[in-house]
Formats: structure tokens, C-alpha cells, sequence
């Protein structure tokens, strides 16, 4: 992959578009942060390892605030060469991610600039796309979309406008910002399936739709309007997909990989267990309150409804532990691919909520595998299907950094 060297922060303010990155030049107006979220544990300082692969997304962001693919591998063909450097939302996304995890966001940090010139390029992308169709991209036959399917683009953005949602400059960039969201979240519930799912054809697109219902879920904690009708169809699914009795877990789209079967189930509900956490805390407010019986009444579904899905989320986590000592489950396809680091962030998010010594072990685990495997020049690389440098690095970072992740301790739920 060509280096691309990291320009002058005023040449960058030059090159981007101003709503979102000029805001660096004028003082930020008011505007209300998040509040009520933080990691489930104290998180690690930032390892040499992260520092080395965040040095090389930055340096590897294109002019105009994307990021392509990246160097495949060699086993995967050159049929996709032209598409390493050209920016697509998808890469985008989980480059901005990883940023984002290591500490900087749209005001501060030391890749303010980078994650703002990126949420230009992503937020750029989804205005120009139409009002109700699933797409949100004009850039297409991306190996990830190959692989994931071809909505993983949708997914991945609204995962990361909701993580950058009350963390922008100014109130025109938040306001920018807001309002792609709104459009990810209309499409995203338009085009719902009733079991759930979408019409998004790939190798393994169970892992996208967990991307999906994460972002969400990650939408409703952040304030924006969700419907509820359309979360629980994600619950759903993802119950669905894990049997208790036999413990094990549905192969549906899959690729007839257990690890990806259940990551994507157990990261759905740990996800969606967060959300209905937080509204069983407004509830029982509500109820100590001694409101009108009508209101005590819905207060007490709503905090029934946050106690059977955590035990559902219970079960399967429970499920998956038990596979995490089977090399052969925990390897998926068998090789590293960015299937599998994705499958791992998604894990790495559920076990993390609880802590413990599952989450010590497998965390110590990964980190030491990462570690191990990482290159020269900070990257990490895929043997397998998604094989591009930037995605699997971001991927890769994701799991590094998960005891950063961003949890909901105090929100309101908006429900649609």
C-alpha cells in the first residue's frame, strides 16, 4: 500500500469540507456532550502495539478523508488493485472507529483532525444517497461488502455517527452529524425484514447484521429516535440464533462458521441487554415515583422486558464461554481474516460488560495473538477473504481496545 504522509493542519483545512472540519478555526459553539457513558472496567494504557497501528491508519488517509482497502493479500488475486486507495464508507468507518476508541474524538485528541476530515468523507457519502433505499454508498464490489454483504457500509456508519453523536466541534457540525443519523436510522428500519434480518447476500453477513443491531442500539443510548419495534427484531434474531437446550448456535449466514454464529448473536444481545438496561433504570424511577397506575403498569413491562432479555443475553454469553477454550471454535475459518478480528471486537464488547476472569483470560489471549501477529509498519493483515490492510487493522484495534469501549450508564431512551 502507497504511504500516504499526513498533510499540515492547515492544508488539511484547506482540503476538506468546511462544515465539519473548519470548525478547528472558530470557537466551538455550546453544545451538550453525551453523558452517563464510560468503559465497564478500567482500560489499559494505550499499548505500543495500538499506538503503532493507529499511526498507520492516519498516515494512510486519503485527501479526501477516506480510506480505500488497502493491500490485500497476495492469495486473494490483483482482480481488486484498483480499489485499494479508493475511499469507501465501510473502511472508513472501522479506520474512524479505532481512532475514535483510542481516546480522540471530533473536539479533542490527538487525531482530531483526522476524525473529522473522516466523518466529512462518511457523512458526505450518505447526503448525497437517496432518502429510503439501504444503500449509502456509490462506491461498490468492495471486498468487505463481498464478504459481509452490501449494506455492511449503512451498518458500519450508523455505528459510528452514533459513537461521534455529541462529541462534534460545533452545533452546525453536531446538527450535520445528527441528521445523517436520522437517515441511517430510516433506512436501516425501512428496510428491516420481519424476522429481523435484510436482504444483504454475502459470505458471512450474520457478522453484519450484529454491526447492524449495534448500531442501533448504540443510536437509541446516544438519544436518537429508534423504534423499539425495529430493536426487538434484532433481539429477536439474535435469540433466535442461540439455543439453550443444545447449547449451540444457529449457522444462518454464517458461512458454516460457529465463531462468527455466535459472536454476532451474543454481541447483538449484550448490545440490545445495554439499551433496555438503561430504560429499566428510567422505569423504576417512574415507579418510585407512585405515578398514575397506567404509567406504573407500562413502567413494570418495560423493566420485565430489560430482565428477560438480559437473561437471555446471560444464556448465550454463557454458550459462548464454554467454546472459548476450543482452539478450533476460537480460530473460525481456521486462519486470520478480518471475518474473525470482527467476530473477536464483537465478543471481546459482550464479555467485557460482565468482567470477570472470562474476560481477563480471553482479553490477555488476544491481546497476546495480536501482538504477535502484528507487522512491521503497525498493520495487521488477513489470510483469508477480508484481507485488506484497513480494515483488518481497525478490526484488529477494535479488539485491542475493547475495555475502552463505550458503555450507557445513565441516558434516555428515545423509543420511535
Amino acid at each position: 500500500m502507497k504511504t500516504r504522509r499526513p498533510l499540515a493542519l492547515g492544508m488539511i483545512l484547506a482540503l476538506s469540507t468546511p462544515s465539519l472540519v473548519s470548525a478547528q478555526l472558530a470557537p466551538p459553539a455550546p453544545v451538550s456532550l453525551a453523558t452517563g457513558f464510560a468503559p465497564a472496567v478500567q482500560a489499559k494504557p494505550l499499548s505500543n502495539q495500538v499506538e503503532r497501528g493507529l499511526a498507520f491508519l492516519v498516515a494512510h488517509q486519503g485527501a479526501d478523508g477516506g480510506w480505500g482497502q488497502g493491500e490485500e493479500s497476495s492469495n486473494m488475486g490483483g482482480s481488486m488493485g484498483h480499489l485499494a486507495e479508493a475511499s469507501n464508507v465501510a473502511d472508513t468507518c472501522i479506520a474512524l472507529l479505532s481512532i475514535m476508541r483510542a481516546g480522540s474524538t471530533g473536539k479533542s485528541g490527538r487525531h482530531t483532525a483526522s476524525i473529522l476530515r473522516g466523518l466529512d468523507f462518511v457523512v458526505g457519502k450518505i447526503e448525497r444517497s437517496d432518502a429510503d433505499s439501504l444503500t449509502v454508498t456509490d462506491v461498490n464490489g468492495t471486498r468487505v461488502q463481498g464478504k459481509l454483504g452490501p449494506y455492511i457500509d449503512t451498518f458500519l456508519s450508523s455505528m459510528v455517527l452514533a459513537e461521534a453523536k455529541g462529541q462534534m466541534p460545533h452545533a452546525d457540525a453536531e446538527s450535520r452529524l445528527d441528521r445523517a443519523l436520522i437517515k441511517v436510522v430510516h433506512k436501516i428500519e425501512r428496510n428491516q425484514r420481519a424476522d429481523g434480518t435484510f436482504e444483504n447476500q454475502g459470505w458471512a453477513p450474520v457478522l453484519a447484521q450484529a454491526v447492524a443491531g449495534k448500531g442501533m442500539n448504540r443510536a437509541a443510548q446516544k438519544g436518537s429516535k429508534v423504534s423499539e419495534a425495529s430493536r426487538k427484531k434484532f433481539e429477536d434474531y439474535a435469540k433466535a440464533q442461540h439455543d439453550d437446550a443444545s447449547q449451540s448456535f444457529g449457522g444462518e449466514g454464517s458461512a458454516g462458521v460457529a465463531l462468527y454464529a455466535a459472536a454476532a448473536s451474543v454481541g447483538t444481545l449484550s448490545e440490545s441487554a445495554n439499551t433496555r438496561g438503561v430504560e429499566k433504570e428510567a422505569a423504576a424511577q417512574i415507579m418510585k415515583a407512585s405515578p398514575a397506575p397506567a404509567s406504573a403498569v407500562a413502567a413494570r413491562k418495560t423493566m420485565e422486558a430489560a430482565d428477560k432479555l438480559q437473561l437471555a443475553s446471560d444464556a448465550a454469553q454463557s454458550t459462548l464461554v464454554k467454546n472459548l477454550d476450543d482452539a478450533a471454535f476460537v480460530s473460525g475459518f481456521g486462519s486470520n481474516g478480518g471475518e474473525e478480528f470482527l467476530a473477536y471486537m464483537l465478543v471481546s464488547e459482550s464479555l467485557i460488560t460482565k468482567g470477570g476472569k472470562d474476560w481477563k483470560d480471553w482479553d490477555t489471549s488476544m491481546t497476546n495473538n495480536l501482538n504477535r501477529v502484528q507487522n512491521a509498519d503497525g498493520s495487521f493483515s488477513g489470510h483469508h477473504c477480508i484481507t485488506g490492510r484497513t480494515f483488518v487493522t481497525g478490526a484488529a484495534l477494535l479488539v485491542l481496545t475493547a475495555d475502552r469501549a463505550p458503555m450507557p450508564l445513565a441516558s434516555k431512551i428515545r423509543r420511535g
